[in-house]
């Protein structure tokens, strides 16, 4: 098992991250350095009373399933100073109920199956991922007929982790799309830099220090049930099961979700994903 996971690259190898033992070396083309990653520069904030209005307004759009538009009211207001906590938890749902349902959006396309078509193929294609195009379409499973009709949402996502909040903004085509609280590592073990996720793994197995393997659904694997590698070694985004270190610098270097928004992460972003992590 172990070796079939090394063929397939799938290993997960976390010395940085929890105690387990480093990857061997592996040859691979070089990459080109991912993009510099920055948040949007604050703008002042508008006045309250029109921000009130909006989110107001937003609310009601969102529960009469106008989802595009409630968006649009709530969007530049996200992009100000100082926004309230309130205001981006409401765009926080309104993005996800927009990524994961066919609700019509700019950043969608309608696209009918021809022959030859799969859905690696489309998630390709589209630079998402089987996940996203599946849940978004409520397909149960990976088969897809010829002359069947899918909604695929065209994203360019990004990822901002700050330490010192522990928090992680997902952005898309530079604009905010949702904030998960996370755990950190403990005496800033924590890498700064630019990295990219360059490995998804549902129910990852975790490779203990003395080398031996903890599968998934032991009570001893702490990688809960999502991993997204990055490109510096031994470190990644990751779901636990210990909800008491979400919010806290407690890990010993990766990056903690809860398990639920973990799973999100997975199903929206594909390998290659920028991850900016800042003091």
């Amino acid at each position: 098992m172990k070796a079939w996971l090394r063929l397939l690259g799938l290993t997960v190898w976390l010395a940085g991250c929890d105690r387990a033992p480093a990857p061997p070396p592996v040859s691979a083309p070089a990459e080109p350095a991912p993009p510099k990653i920055a948040a949007p520069s604050p703008t002042p904030a508008p006045p309250s009373d029109a921000t009130e209005e909006n989110f107001q307004r937003a609310t009601a759009l969102k529960a009469e399933g106008k989802l595009a538009e409630a968006r649009a009211l709530l969007q530049p207001l996200a992009e100000g100073a100082n926004t309230p906590e309130r205001v981006l938890n409401l765009l926080g749902e309104i993005n996800t109920q927009i990524l994961f349902s066919p609700a019509a959006a700019p950043e969608k396309v309608d696209y009918t199956i021809v022959a030859g078509d799969s859905l690696g193929k489309l998630a390709k294609k589209y630079e998402t991922t089987v996940e996203l195009i599946k849940k978004a379409n409520g397909l149960g499973g990976d088969t897809i007929r010829v002359g069947d009709r899918v909604r695929i949402y065209q994203g360019k996502f990004a990822v901002i982790v700050n330490k010192s909040a522990n928090q992680l903004t997902v952005t898309d085509h530079g604009k905010y799309l949702k904030r998960y609280k996370v755990g950190t590592g403990q005496y800033s073990k924590t890498p700064v830099g630019e990295f990219k996720i360059t490995s998804r793994i549902e129910h990852p197995p975790w490779w203990r220090a003395d080398g031996r393997t903890i599968p998934f659904g032991d009570p001893e694997n702490i990688l809960g049930t999502h991993w997204l590698g990055l490109d510096v070694p031994r470190y990644g985004i990751h779901g636990t099961w210990e909800t008491n270190s979400i919010g806290k610098q407690a890990t010993a270097g990766c990056i903690r979700l809860l398990n639920s928004d973990v799973g999100e992460l997975y199903t929206i972003l594909p390998t290659g994903t920028p991850v900016a992590i800042h003091d």
